[in-house]
């Protein structure tokens, strides 16, 4: 349960409302973070613009990697809805169920490529202690990326932290999305 509860739709501004009808066609209803997010209505308008250009096909990362960093993400800072949707999200791009299921054992499974889990080691350093992500890091991280695309996984991991962090603090509620990393 959400621990700050979403106003009535009609408080929300018209163009929060908008958004939120479009959410609701695609999915079946509001998502819990939309309705949270939507009381700070510039502040929500600019996460969905920064999202869009994540989103693009000129992305630097693809849709998979992003997804799946952002899976690992979501379980360091224990927002239960992020894990939800990114796995489905990773299971659209990359139609890797057993992968999707992984993600918290990565070091373990021989699911992963070299640059999944150069992605990963460097999500976790960025979500657990950003100060520890030194050149060292870099450097090991330039055998698998471009500085563009180490740039776009630092943004994305940034990004992704800001999200989680919002959501799990507030409890925002999963959606069903998937049910391979579901709670008991």
């Amino acid at each position: 349960m959400a621990r700050i509860q979403p106003k009535p739709l009609s408080q929300y501004p018209w163009y929060i409302r908008w958004f939120l009808r479009r959410q609701q066609r695609k999915y079946g209803r509001v998502l819990a973070p939309s309705l949270l997010w939507g009381r700070l209505p510039g502040p929500f308008i600019g996460m969905l613009v920064t999202l869009g250009f994540f989103q693009r096909r000129s992305f630097p990362l693809s849709s998979a990697l992003r997804s799946l960093v952002s899976i690992r993400i979501a379980q360091l800072n224990g927002c239960h809805f992020c894990v939800d949707l990114n796995s489905y999200n990773f299971m659209q791009a990359a139609g890797a169920e057993r992968k999707a299921a992984d993600v918290e054992r990565w070091r373990e499974s021989s699911l992963f490529s070299e640059r999944e889990r150069a992605a990963l080691e460097f999500a976790e350093a960025v979500t657990e202690r950003c100060a520890a992500v030194d050149s060292r890091r870099i450097t090991a991280l330039r055998a698998r990326f471009t500085d563009d695309e180490i740039t776009a996984l630092t943004a994305w991991a940034a990004f992704q932290n800001m999200s989680a962090k919002f959501n799990a603090a507030l409890g925002a509620e999963e959606h069903g999305f998937c049910r391979l990393n579901a709670r008991p």
